[in-house]
């Protein structure tokens, strides 16, 4: 990290992992902490029972695409990525991420208590589902693969990056695995991580590394953060709206009314995905620069 740009750019990485932190602790006390939460989660969950039919053999081929074999392969070939890149520093600190958005999602889904507000009944037994482990597996692969790829390929990376975990965590929902709050939850766990990790490489770089700003995909970084704040409009929109019907039994809901909280909490998890996404791409080409030094491997050039 050198002069002013690298002072800006830490704390800058500083600041949104608190705020990501910060949000995560909202979402849980909100979500999981008290009966209203609990009941707008409730609500959005039951309408993935509209069309599930339809799209259950999607659902399915996401899901069981998430698995610890999954994991382990794509996080070896992160790791594989970064090394023949003569990335050490980047290969460690990506699988670090990934191990440890992983390992803080189960902690945290076993440390976190779910009150019994008799909102939820047929699930209650289950107890704490928040984070969705799922949607953190995906997107923590999905933003380490983003950040070890070369920068002329990191934008396209980024945008089915953010695709594949929002298909994920919308996909926890259709199943019926996880309600709303647990996969942006886990998002959030995964953007704490990603801007945590980056904040480490940045302060680790060589003094050969050159900052370009032909690296900075700045259009795929506008179109997730547009995407993503739209998203997030629309999602607001479907909260404020059964938030004011709240009071109606859910057994009463109509089919319209169920696929308004449902398609809404859809569009939250998905713009949190994009969202994170973009935070991660916007200081990418600040935190893995390119870097025109010679070791004893050879040089290293970070434009291909």
């Amino acid at each position: 990290m050198r002069g002013r740009s690298g002072i800006l750019t830490a704390s800058w990485l500083v600041l949104l992992t608190a705020l990501q932190i910060l949000a995560f602790v909202v979402v849980w006390r909100f979500a999981v902490g008290t009966e209203h939460g609990q009941v707008l989660d409730t609500i959005a969950l039951t309408g993935n029972s509209i069309g599930q039919h339809r799209i259950e053999g999607i659902v399915g081929g996401v899901l069981n695409a998430v698995s610890l074999l999954s994991l382990l392969v794509a996080t070896a070939v992160i790791g594989f990525i970064a090394l023949i890149r003569v990335r050490i520093t980047l290969a460690v600190v990506t699988v670090l991420l990934i191990v440890g958005a992983n390992l803080t999602t189960q902690a945290l889904k076993f440390l976190i208590e779910r009150p019994d507000f008799d909102v939820d009944e047929a699930r209650e037994a289950a107890g704490n589902s928040l984070p969705s482990g799922h949607t953190a597996v995906a997107a923590s692969v999905a933003i380490a693969l983003v950040m070890v790829l070369p920068p002329r390929v990191r934008g396209l990376g980024a945008l089915v990056g953010a695709g594949y975990a929002a298909a994920a965590g919308v996909a926890t929902l259709s199943a019926g695995w996880h309600r709303p709050s647990d996969a942006v939850a886990a998002l959030l766990v995964v953007g704490a991580w990603a801007s945590a990790a980056g904040l480490v490489l940045l302060l680790t770089q060589r003094e050969t590394a050159q900052v370009a700003a032909a690296d900075g995909n700045r259009q795929a970084a506008a179109v997730l953060a547009v995407v993503g704040l739209a998203l997030l409009l629309v999602a607001a929109v479907a909260l404020g709206w059964t938030d004011g019907v709240r009071s109606t039994p859910i057994s009463e809901f109509g089919r319209r009314q169920l696929l308004i909280a449902y398609g809404g909490s859809a569009a939250g998890i998905a713009g949190t995905a994009a969202l994170v996404t973009a935070l991660v791409l916007v200081t990418l080409h600040r935190v893995v620069p390119r870097d025109t030094g010679r070791g004893v491997t050879g040089p290293t050039d970070e434009s291909s």
